[in-house]
């Protein structure tokens, strides 16, 4: 891996999804470790000035977006997402395709990009055998399939480039105020779920660590759990 040059007080870190909760959940980690954070959104307004924050309005599915952003980047992050939906995905794989084309350009070499744990087919959390025999097979296999097709041709893109990249594998995603104890492994990892601030740390901890570059890292909390029954309340709250 080559080391990313990095200012005096910090890296130059671009964020892709930055006004998502998980990319809220980044801006303010990754400022806190001390780099310099340039957050792209549509909504530049929901991202208050601070100092280390720079905010770039526009769409990561326009490939001029990308170039602005990443120019002069140390490295990016990207925790771009969108709802499980019957409809035609392609947002993970077209905003891939403009990150990688404008990291190329731009010789920018750092990548981590969230994907899913349901992308590796090992995995079944053990002691899950309601989400295993049921909400496996109705949400993520069926409900999700095309969020889930997409997520297999993005990480195909980052695989297939020369970037020293990551593809981070959250399970099942929930809000929680604060970091807690998680756990990191290659490709899978056994737990249902991850909390937000503990997705955003795995990855802010990884600009200084060469473990998982090349590799899937499979991220999951072990200190706190939600409710199964919960999250699909909230999800069918958001839809």
């Amino acid at each position: 891996m080559r080391r990313c040059g990095g200012t005096v007080n910090g890296m130059r870190i671009v964020i892709f999804g930055a006004t998502g909760p998980t990319g809220r959940h980044l801006i303010d980690q990754a400022i806190a470790a001390g780099h310099h954070v340039t957050a792209v959104g549509r909504r530049p307004d929901a991202l208050p000035p601070r100092p280390r924050l720079t905010v770039v309005t526009g769409d990561v599915l326009d490939p001029g977006t990308a170039e602005r952003a990443v120019a002069g980047a140390d490295a990016v992050l990207s925790s771009l997402g969108t709802p499980l939906t019957r409809q035609l995905v392609s947002v993970y794989s077209h905003s891939a395709a403009n990150i990688v084309a404008a990291m190329h350009r731009h010789g920018v070499k750092r990548l981590l990009a969230v994907s899913s744990s349901v992308m590796d087919p090992a995995w079944r959390p053990t002691g899950e055998t309601f989400f295993n025999t049921v909400m496996d097979p109705l949400f993520n296999r069926r409900m999700g399939r095309t969020v889930h097709d997409d997520m297999r041709r993005m990480e195909a893109l980052v695989r297939d480039s020369d970037l020293d990249w990551t593809l981070v594998r959250p399970s099942g995603l929930f809000d929680h105020p604060a970091v807690t104890r998680y756990t990191t492994e290659t490709d899978v990892a056994d737990g249902l779920f991850t909390a937000r601030p503990d997705l955003a740390a795995s990855m802010v901890a990884q600009l200084d660590d060469e473990r998982f570059v090349r590799r899937a890292m499979a991220v999951v909390t072990t200190e706190v759990r939600p409710s199964i029954i919960g999250l699909i309340w909230r999800e069918a709250v958001r839809k």
